[in-house]
């Protein structure tokens, strides 16, 4: 009798966990780094009510002179876009030349002046 051996299949694929992976890239300083911009992201988000992102790209660049079994050199990248808070904006008019002005140019003008003081007040 012979014994049946099982299938071993060559084809099989292994993956690559992603977050186990960019935890430990760098000793960890790269997770410490994307951890300190996703907080900050998350404190701008949330002072200036509008969206912000956090993109992160890994670069894999081939090995070395095309050699199959040279290491490959993996880096990681990360942006921010965080939201700003909104400028302050103030009104001007244009005038005559297009230029911009506080007051508008087609009011009047009208002299003011300072009322006089007085600490007499009349008895009612």
């Amino acid at each position: 009798m012979t014994a049946i051996q099982p299938e071993t299949n060559t084809d099989e694929q292994h993956t690559a966990p992603v977050a186990a992976f960019l935890a430990s890239h760098l000793n960890g300083r790269t997770d410490e780094e994307i951890s300190v911009e996703f907080h900050a992201l998350l404190d701008a988000v949330r002072a200036h009510g509008k969206k912000g992102s956090l993109t992160i790209t890994i670069v894999v660049d081939p090995p070395a002179n095309g050699v199959e079994s040279a290491p490959m050199p993996i880096g990681v990248e990360s942006s921010v876009k965080a939201p700003k808070p909104t400028p302050v904006k103030s009104l001007y008019f244009l005038d005559d030349e297009g230029l911009p002005v506080r007051e508008d140019p087609r009011q009047l003008a009208m002299d003011f002046r300072t009322a006089p003081t007085t600490t007499d007040f009349k008895k009612a």
